[in-house]
């Protein structure tokens, strides 16, 4: 019983210590912009990781926008096509994973982790704080807590219709919106209720962007995707 109150003591003592160490930016928020203090950070807590989903989900089919210029930015964004959770997040897609496999489906994800600069980027280009976040508040794809992904045939590889395509901007990518097929609306609504089952709550405007319920747990990040790969 000591030895667990002191450890917890021990990282509360290293977790006021970091965040400390985190400067705020012009908007008031402490964003983690350094691999020094992301490793920090994993020594206090493992869950922080943000984990490569094609090393933990080998399966997982992949379509990542904004590594190319097929997105509404009309340019590449990201320098390599990957995508990263933090470790609950990348546990909680498993379980996903596993029970659309059991029925020849699977997942495909369009985004997931987005580092904050390329947020602040969306927003100056678009000046829209509905589909793109505020940079004066952060994404919770910035925390690693947020996936864009919609359902494939594992055997086809085509998606399965859903209301609209990824990063549509139209009344119909609401998660509610009703005049759509029998067939979309029950595809919409499946993914809905795996997610919901497995942790996650999708985000009202957008049909494919889940955010994890723990979200709250982590720490907004500025880690570019080649730093990440170097720790997994």
């Amino acid at each position: 019983m000591k030895f667990k109150l002191l450890l917890t003591l021990f990282s509360i003592g290293l977790g006021s210590v970091y965040s400390q160490s985190v400067q705020p930016n012009k908007y008031g928020l402490k964003v983690v912009a350094d691999t020094v203090l992301y490793k920090q950070e994993l020594k206090i807590d493992s869950n922080k990781a943000l984990i490569d989903l094609k090393k933990v989900i080998p399966n997982i089919a992949l379509d990542i926008r904004y590594a190319s210029a097929n997105n509404f930015m009309g340019e590449k964004m990201y320098s390599t096509a990957a995508a990263f959770a933090r470790l609950p997040v990348a546990k909680a897609l498993q379980n996903v994973q596993r029970e659309l496999g059991s029925k020849g489906l699977g997942l495909k994800v369009f985004d997931a982790y987005r580092p904050y600069t390329v947020t602040v980027a969306f927003y100056e280009k678009q000046k829209d704080s509905v589909f793109v976040a505020a940079p004066w508040k952060g994404s919770r794809h910035n925390r690693g807590c947020a996936v864009d992904l919609t359902v494939i045939n594992l055997k086809t590889g085509k998606e399965l219709k859903m209301p609209t395509p990824f990063d549509d901007f139209t009344e119909k990518a609401h998660s509610e919106y009703k005049n759509l097929s029998k067939k979309v609306l029950k595809n919409r609504e499946m993914l809905k209720e795996i997610m919901s089952k497995n942790g996650f709550t999708v985000y009202k405007e957008e049909w494919w962007h889940y955010d994890f319920n723990g979200w709250k747990d982590f720490e907004l990040t500025d880690i570019s995707f080649e730093d990440l790969q170097r720790f997994q």
